[in-house]
Parts: structure tokens; sequence; C-alpha cells
């Protein structure tokens, strides 16, 4: 029960195949140090045993443009059809990894499989972070990712939402303030 969930497509291939996308709520962050990330993916989904047998994958980060081709993703199945012939989406090149990335992605997270966790009707695929691709539209001046000029797309008790407004900074709420502002601005 912990909503909203990052909604990603995450692109797949085995050397000489039709590369494969599948949607993922279940996602995350889990090391800075290195980079580390998980995804949780059902082990009758198509794309589980792609991802298990390469030991790579790429998170690509999804925004309002990408909503309805996440949706696709997670409703039809990879092993009869070409997501990213049907969704209009552009293969991109890995720097590091074998799967492409999703051109039209905002962000691509390359990932190399480190630990399969079995946890039921899911596994977690735990992985390093090799290289990470951002389109220079959410870029600032300062070489800044602009999360919220992506428009990124979340998932909660099956509907998308999008993000965007910007309510804080880390510790915003400690840093001293002006002598009129209260904590309930």
């Amino acid at each position: 029960m912990l909503y909203p969930l990052p909604v990603v497509m995450v692109s797949c291939a085995l050397k000489g195949e039709r590369p494969n996308i599948i949607t993922v709520a279940w996602t995350g962050t889990i090391c800075s140090d290195p980079p580390m990330v998980s995804i949780s993916v059902r082990k009758s989904r198509y794309s589980h045993h792609i991802i298990k047998l390469s030991g790579e994958f790429v998170i690509n980060l999804t925004d309002e443009k990408l909503a309805r081709a996440a949706d696709y993703c997670g409703v039809k199945s990879g092993k009869d059809t070409d997501k990213f012939k049907e969704c209009a989406l552009t293969e991109l090149k890995s720097e590091k990894v074998s799967p492409p990335g999703i051109k039209e992605s905002p962000v691509c997270i390359e990932c190399r499989v480190k630990e399969i966790r079995e946890l039921g009707s899911h596994d977690m695929f735990i992985a390093e972070v090799v290289s990470v691709s951002v389109d220079d539209e959410y870029m600032n001046k300062n070489g800044k990712f602009e999360l919220a000029d992506a428009k990124p797309v979340v998932y909660s008790h099956g509907e998308y939402y999008m993000l965007g407004k910007r309510l804080g900074s880390f510790g915003f709420s400690v840093k001293k303030r002006k002598k009129h502002e209260s904590i309930h601005n």
C-alpha cells in the first residue's frame, strides 16, 4: 500500500532477438555508492526470462508524452508484439549494456543485475547502475536535471498521475525563514 509509485518502462533484450519493453511500478533506488536500483518482475512475464538470462536492463523514466506507451507496454506481452514498433518508440543505443534505451524517455538508466531475490509471485532484480543518459531538453544552464519539466508519471491503484509541483528542496524545513514567514506557509 505504498503509493504512488514511479512508472518506468524497462527495456531488455537477448542477443540476436527483438528487444522488449515491460512497464514496472515496483522499482526504486536502493544504494547511492555504488549506485544501485531494484525492479520487481512477476515470474510469469515474458521480460522476466530475458532479464534473468541477459543480466541487463535499462530503466526508462516515463513522462506525460509516454503515458499511453507505458500503459500499452504494461498490458501487452512482448512475446508476440514489437512494442517499440507498436508504440512508435525509437531504440537508443546504450553505452554499457546490450539492451537499448528508449530515445523518447527523459532519462535512461543502464543496469547490470548483481543479485536476484526470489520473493514469491515476483523476483527482485538488484542491479548496479552502469550508465545514465539524460535528454538535454531537461538540463538547465547549470547542468542540473529539471525533473518537474519532464512531467514524470506515477501509478496509484490502477490510475496514472503526473507530478510537477515543487513543494520545497532538501532541508527546506530547517532553513532560516524570513521574520514574517511561518512553518505553515
